[in-house]
């Protein structure tokens, strides 16, 4: 039976699917690169999350055929080394769509209500909190959506719907996708950067959008704006970030990503009182971790059974030929 090695778990939906086509999926024993390697050879078929697979590790199997990303971010895998070797790259796109827009506006309603330090006031007996929090109405605010994929798209739907103004930036998307969700498209980032309330990022990261957001962005947004993140930490020049908003030049963040993951011991953010975190949880809904898995786990199966995948991210594998 051909074996499938899961490097970080999935739900058990997809491994139900594996396990009915004849493939046994096996868990890997830790998820550091090292670990990956070893447990490569002889795997016909890795599923990976944001741990991703890089050139040792695909290169570790001579019979490794489909690397399954679950996900739609595909930049921790090495696609260039999975091409040269033959090796088919599936993601899932559109799978945890909600479950991101949801987290990003979660995170929107944490900063603007203060939830962590109301949270902690209240534990802490102190209902004096509320004559002290500056807090805030995101109706009325404007909303500003950096790249407008489907998540961009979903997230401006939830940002409408609590009364919010709505603009967006992008460099790929037509006109007509804005005109149909109602968002007012800016011509260009610093535009977008100087009228928005809420700054939130829905970008891939690649060399071209890697530092997007740095010190001459953060100093065109509004003094109390917010910026949000549930895409990728190389977005953001976090350094740069932490001084921003130490020096109350911005006014918070709400980060589900980072530049290092987990956060280093003595990260900084961690002692800022304006920053909201989540561990990198924006797609980790039941409901969107289930979807997921199950999507990724029928790609894996479609090419042991000969049928091009949904969503090939590297089709110039397709059809499969022989080990590179």
């Amino acid at each position: 039976m051909p074996r499938c090695l899961i490097v970080q778990p999935i739900h058990a939906a997809g491994l139900e699917l594996l396990e009915k086509a004849g493939i046994t999926p096996v868990p890997a024993p830790a998820y550091d690169a090292e670990a990956i390697v070893a447990a490569m050879p002889g795997m016909e078929a890795v599923i990976t999350r944001d741990a991703g697979l890089r050139g040792p590790a695909i290169g570790a199997s001579a019979v490794l055929r489909v690397i399954g990303v679950h996900g739609v971010g595909t930049d921790p895998v090495d696609i260039a080394e999975a091409s040269r070797l033959g090796v088919c790259v599936v993601n899932t796109p559109g799978a945890n769509v909600r479950a991101v827009a949801e987290q990003t506006l979660a995170l929107a309603l944490a900063l603007a209500k203060q939830v962590p330090a109301a949270d902690a006031a209240a534990r802490a007996g102190d209902f004096g909190f509320k004559y002290r929090a500056p807090l805030r109405e995101l109706a009325g605010a404007t909303f500003g959506i950096v790249g407008f994929g489907h998540i961009g798209q979903a997230t401006a739907a939830l940002a409408r719907a609590f009364g919010m103004k709505v603009a967006g930036f992008s460099r790929s998307q037509p006109d007509e996708a804005f005109a149909r969700a109602g968002v007012e498209r800016m011509a260009t980032l610093d535009a977008l950067l100087r009228v928005a309330d809420v700054v939130s990022l829905h970008l891939p990261s690649t060399p071209a959008t890697r530092g997007v957001i740095g010190a001459r962005e953060l100093s065109l947004m509004k003094p109390g704006a917010f910026l949000l993140n549930t895409s990728r930490g190389a977005l953001i020049d976090e350094e740069v970030l932490v001084e921003a908003l130490a020096a109350r030049r911005i006014g918070g963040a709400g980060l589900d990503v980072f530049a290092l993951e987990p956060l280093p011991a003595g990260s900084r953010l961690v002692a800022l009182d304006n920053v909201v975190l989540s561990p990198h949880v924006a797609g980790s809904a039941v409901e969107a971790l289930e979807r997921t898995a199950r999507l990724v786990a029928e790609q894996v199966v479609d090419v042991f059974a000969g049928r091009r995948p949904a969503h090939l991210v590297n089709p110039e594998t397709w059809p499969p030929g022989p080990r590179a």
